[in-house]
């Protein structure tokens, strides 16, 4: 039997998947065997021996200590697309929010209430909120996967003309693009072209501050910014400031902080791109799925700290997580087959520092010669699976 720990609440019908004669899912068993987890902070917990997995419900895993986990040979998943949607349509959204003074017209028609003939005040007070179309102007994307490919598809078909920044965009990625999205070579040109631009990549040390006061000093006057990935990739300071200098027109964010909250033409939301039933339900059902394959079959998928790996084995598999350094593949295969063990198959694959082999071999694989493979200058973790 196999624990699984859920941190979060975690939708049922992903929970539901598990085969519960294998599977017991609770909040805090003794050691788990997977942590299941959305928003919970997991930087000052201790792992168990158990623990093979982590799987986050959702894209980002800042609340999970991914390297260290690569380390202790925890595989940690996320479960990239799964809230594509539902973040694709809170863009929009923040598009038009951005643009026609929709929330400041509400609040002040709300004001009113119990003010004589309110229904004519209001009336004769929209003048004040207007604000511009978004047909036939430019959307700048920084980042173009599964999310920002389905925004960039959803403004050409409102009619803006789409450019697009992803030096990592896959070519599956490119193929689901709408022909009429630009892609551009330089992050530089998203700066100076757009009249609005949204951000969709991950948090790294790398990408803080991607967009700051440099930055916005290229872009056009009266810009519109949005930012519903991570609230440190754009500098909240120098946004308030292009405000107050009426450099950006207006910025959307899903991220709070003191400095941003109460700004005239800044619109503060919750953490909102995720927080639909159907994109809990999907979250939860690839984070399922990707658990009972990694322990049932060894195999790796959507992994943030190690290799995807995967094999249709026809016997007995050896799971070996690894440093990536030379002659480590041949100390594992020559572990195997000094005990005069058959391999039939074998599938090998790195990431950074880290690497994961899988043999596929006939016949029983003694104590002994997991011992041995546990000896090996390098190696992490080791499995059989039967």
């Amino acid at each position: 039997m196999y624990n699984i720990q859920t941190l979060n609440k975690i939708s049922a019908i992903g929970t539901d998947i598990f085969d519960k004669s294998k599977y017991a899912i609770a909040d805090a068993p003794e050691n788990p065997d997977a942590i299941m987890v959305r928003s919970a902070k997991m930087h000052d917990m201790t792992f168990g021996s158990n623990l093979l997995c982590i799987a986050r419900a959702g894209a980002g895993v800042n609340n999970i200590p991914v390297e260290r986990c690569a380390e202790e040979g925890i595989c940690v998943f996320n479960t990239p697309g799964a809230n594509a949607n539902a973040v694709k349509e809170l863009a929009i959204c923040a598009l038009l929010l951005a643009s026609r003074k929709i929330t400041e017209a509400a609040a002040w028609a709300a004001s009113l209430k119990g003010t004589p003939d309110a229904p004519k005040t209001v009336e004769g007070g929209k003048a004040k909120f207007a604000g511009p179309e978004i047909k036939g102007k430019t959307l700048g994307i920084i980042g173009l996967g599964a999310i920002g490919g389905q925004i960039a598809n959803a403004a050409v078909a409102l009619g803006m003309k789409v450019i697009g920044y992803d030096p990592y965009l896959s070519v599956g990625a490119a193929l689901h693009l709408n022909p009429k999205v630009t892609v551009v070579a330089e992050l530089n040109d998203i700066y100076k072209e757009s009249d609005y631009i949204t951000i969709h990549m991950p948090y790294t040390p790398q990408t803080k501050n991607t967009i700051d006061a440099e930055q916005i000093a290229m872009m056009k006057d009266g810009v519109r910014l949005i930012n519903l990935a991570r609230g440190e990739l754009i500098n909240s300071q120098a946004v308030v400031d292009a405000i107050a200098a009426g450099k950006v027109a207006k910025y959307v964010t899903d991220f709070a902080d003191d400095i941003v909250l109460g700004v005239d033409d800044i619109i503060v939301l919750p953490h909102l791109g995720a927080s639909t039933p159907e994109s809990e339900d999907n979250c939860a059902i690839m984070a399922a799925e990707e658990i009972i394959d990694y322990i049932e079959n060894g195999n790796i998928k959507n992994s943030v700290n190690l290799p995807n790996a995967s094999m249709n084995a026809v016997g007995t598999k050896v799971c070996v997580i690894h440093k990536n350094v030379p002659t480590t593949i041949a100390s594992i295969t020559s572990a195997v087959g000094n005990e005069g063990i058959n391999i039939e198959n074998m599938v090998n694959a790195s990431k950074k520092e880290y690497a994961y082999t899988m043999l596929d071999v006939v016949g029983d694989v003694p104590a002994s010669v997991e011992e041995k493979i546990n000896a090996i200058d390098g190696v992490i973790r080791v499995r059989v699976i039967k």
